[in-house]
């Protein structure tokens, strides 16, 4: 099956053929990162450019590796060292980039719908690394793939995502990944990080207690409170929202005894997840971090048009 997407700008657009293909292939990339030579030549002579305007560590990492390991040419640039702060605009940034005849751009930025304004004004290839509250494509697809290593299927699954809902680009994703790919997901948090509707983007249930929603749940997922985006306070403080939306090894007994635990990360330990939970038994969330090398190496090889995935 070809891929017949130039850019990678969210989940919405694609099909749940598209995610299998993007899995499938992720899959088949998974290998190369295990050799002691962690580089194949399958896109010598591609220049990515990553442009971070937000702060990031393991999207900006895997990323940067996952660009390498395909043996194409990558450059890193970042808000605070590119001409934004001289009051350069986003898409003059962009042209100027594009100047210089890269190949992807893969960018991430405080403004949600960032990554589309720009595949309207350049030629390569746009993937969205995170736009504000808006899309985080990549992270949907390596929790997907997580899950399917450790459940052996996505279809029928009981996920729940914890937190908070309203400010979270991760939510959204996954969402659209996930129910798309036939799982159900419940979606819990206080009233005030809940938007109204959410339920309209797929076959999701809203809870406003943690018990209910990770109740005989498959997956947990627990999400950070993202002040960074909150204008206001939501919530009286954090050790309340410790207390009743905290993932503790006690609640967690509530879930199905093989359910996995998952963060997108950064963890807030003592906030949303506890130590003894996100050391535990159940917590994949290293294997996350490593999927995502694996996911993003998938996401560069699909939209640069190369033939074949050579002399792997």
């Amino acid at each position: 099956m070809a891929f017949r997407h130039k850019h990678i700008l969210g989940i919405e657009p694609l099909s749940a053929e598209d995610i299998q293909l993007i899995l499938d292939t992720a899959d088949s990339f998974k290998e190369i990162n295990s050799r002691d030579i962690k580089k194949v030549p399958t896109l010598r002579g591609k220049t990515i450019i990553n442009a971070f305007f937000e702060a990031s560590t393991r999207t900006r990492l895997s990323f940067e590796i996952a660009g390498k390991r395909l043996s194409a040419d990558t450059v890193n640039i970042s808000g605070s060292t590119s001409s934004v702060v001289k009051g350069e605009t986003l898409e003059d940034t962009a042209r100027n980039i594009e100047a210089m005849s890269p190949d992807i751009i893969v960018i991430r930025h405080g403004h949600s719908g960032a990554p589309h304004y720009l595949a309207d004004r350049v030629g390569c290839s746009i993937v969205n690394a995170g736009d504000g509250a808006h899309e985080h494509p990549s992270q949907a697809l390596l929790d997907l793939m997580t899950i399917r290593e450790h459940k052996g299927t996505l279809k029928g699954l009981e996920v729940a995502i914890v937190g908070d809902i309203t400010h979270s680009r991760v939510v959204r994703s996954n969402i659209y990944a996930l129910t798309r790919m036939g799982a159900n997901v419940r979606l819990a948090g206080p009233g005030t990080m809940v938007p109204p509707g959410i339920e309209r983007l797929g076959n999701v249930s809203v809870f406003h207690d943690l018990r209910d929603a990770i109740q005989d749940a498959d997956v947990v997922m627990m999400l950070r409170i993202q002040m960074e985006r909150q204008s206001k306070t939501l919530l009286p403080s954090l050790r309340e929202y410790a207390r009743f939306y905290g993932l503790n090894p006690l609640n967690l007994t509530l879930a199905k005894p093989d359910a996995i635990v998952m963060h997108p990360g950064p963890m807030n330990r003592g906030v949303e997840i506890s130590s003894y939970v996100a050391d535990g038994p159940q917590n994949v969330i290293l294997n996350q971090v490593e999927n995502g090398v694996a996911v993003r190496m998938a996401l560069l090889y699909l939209v640069s048009g190369v033939d074949s995935m050579q002399d792997q």
